[in-house]
């Protein structure tokens, strides 16, 4: 085999030798997406000028204890699954009557039989509360869970009621219980 020969089967093998790196670089570094088993959900309302956006993965019930057993009483709660839940406002808002200023939230919640904390947390994009820190908290309301024997809630859910034009109930609701918080918007 001549020189030339040599160079070009040389060249050959090399460029397959690249190609085929290139290309199992590429096909291992697409992510294959996967149903899960708590699907992403969100909500939006507008109330007044005011866009109110909550994005959360459903957990279901599926015949477990949730609260006090899945669900920890007296510890901080994703208020969801997967990705900690992030409620985003467009403006500055009134939650409870407590001001807090327009942005993305990662919401939090720390359940007891009585009484619950809520957290609104300036960490927006979190997995879970695995890296949660008070420090970074923007605001914490106290409220009161609604128990209905009657009423049941298979996968979490948020629902946002608007009740007049500056104003809005958003209310998580999952097994028996609704945990409501008031919205506060200026017109």
């Amino acid at each position: 085999m001549n020189y030339f020969g040599k160079l070009l089967s040389s060249k050959t093998i090399l460029l397959t030798l690249l190609l085929i790196g290139i290309l199992s670089t590429e096909s291992f570094s697409q992510k294959k997406e996967e149903v899960r088993i708590s699907p992403k959900a969100a909500v939006k309302q507008v109330v007044g000028f005011t866009n109110i956006t909550i994005e959360y993965s459903r957990p279901g019930v599926k015949g477990r204890t949730i609260w006090g057993n899945l669900v920890p009483f007296d510890a901080v709660w994703r208020a969801g699954a997967n990705e900690a839940t992030k409620i985003t406002f467009s403006t500055d808002v009134k939650i409870n009557g407590k001001k807090l200023k327009a942005g993305s939230y990662s919401f939090f919640a720390i359940p007891t039989e009585k009484n619950w904390t809520l957290i609104f947390n300036k960490v927006a994009d979190q997995w879970g509360a695995f890296e949660y820190n008070d420090v970074e908290d923007a605001l914490r309301v106290e409220v009161t869970p609604e128990k209905e024997n009657n009423c049941w809630q298979e996968w979490l859910a948020y629902t946002i009621t608007k009740t007049s034009d500056k104003t809005a109930i958003v209310r998580l609701e999952w097994e028996k219980i609704k945990v409501p918080f008031n919205v506060e918007v200026e017109i």
